[in-house]
């Protein structure tokens, strides 16, 4: 099996928790590795999703500069995998295949193509297999 791994957006979010939690730990410490191993990686629409919900939902918002920082220091080693005509084939795949919601459909999609072995989300079942990807709730 592949030890390259994908990041779900739940995992940034968590990351930036206010006041020590359980999640937010184990969000800190899958960020950590994946920037240091050079294994982890995210998609465009992980970003795209986690700036969503940090403008919108964090209280107080992220500022622009905070955004341009965690950008430059969070995702740039992690942002490996874009769109590509491929990538939105094999999520309209998976899409028909398994009933994912679209956006699901893309993240798997985005975790095969990256070669990942593990998608780290808490948005799917835990241990549910699409082929050679398995999924794994860190925060179980």
């Amino acid at each position: 099996m592949n030890d390259r791994f994908f990041l779900d957006t739940n995992i940034f979010v968590y990351s930036l928790a206010k006041g020590p939690t359980a999640k937010k730990d184990q969000a800190d410490l899958l960020i950590a590795d994946a920037i240091t191993s050079g294994k982890g990686m995210v998609s465009y629409q992980v970003v795209q999703e986690f700036f969503s919900v940090a403008f919108r939902r964090f209280t107080p918002p992220m500022s622009p500069s905070e955004a341009e920082q965690y950008l430059a220091m969070t995702f740039r080693p992690l942002l490996a995998l874009h769109s590509s005509y491929s990538l939105f084939g094999q999520a309209l795949y998976l899409h028909r295949q398994y009933s994912l919601s679209w956006y699901d459909s893309l993240i798997v999609a985005a975790a095969k193509d990256g070669e990942c072995g593990v998608l780290y989300s808490e948005d799917f079942q835990h241990q549910q297999k699409f082929e050679d990807l398995k999924v794994v709730n860190p925060f179980l």
